[in-house]
């Protein structure tokens, strides 16, 4: 048959590659950072307020508990900010993965749905 266009066979090597790429953007594990970056701001503006409150009331008393709530509160939203750097940058990363993997699927024709049609 002239002119007859045969479908391209994928690589190995594309294939195995495709399939790591998968593998590796099937957790997203900068979602799991940014919630936890969101608890523990929304406890850290929780215990911020309570602190303030206790501070608010102007007794001695209160300023034993004050104070402990404040550092708590500072700790939570450092490590909400930290979590939330670790986050960014493994959506970077995972955003790098994922063109990689769709111009590896494009490459492949896996996505062209005229090259699934009987010829």
């Amino acid at each position: 048959m002239e002119g007859a266009v045969t479908p391209e066979v994928p690589n190995d090597d594309a294939l195995r590659e495709l399939d790591r790429l998968q593998e590796q953007l099937a957790s997203r594990r900068s979602v799991v950072h940014f919630a936890h970056s969101a608890v523990s701001m929304v406890l850290a503006i929780i215990v911020s307020g309570a602190a303030g409150k206790l501070f608010w009331d102007l007794s001695v008393r209160y300023y034993l508990v004050a104070v402990p709530a404040s550092a708590l509160a500072l700790a939570l939203a450092t490590y909400s900010v930290v979590r939330y750097v670790r986050g960014k940058r493994l959506a970077r990363t995972e955003l790098e993965k994922y063109r990689a993997m769709i111009e590896l699927r494009r490459a492949l024709r896996l996505d062209d749905p005229s090259a699934l049609l009987p010829r």
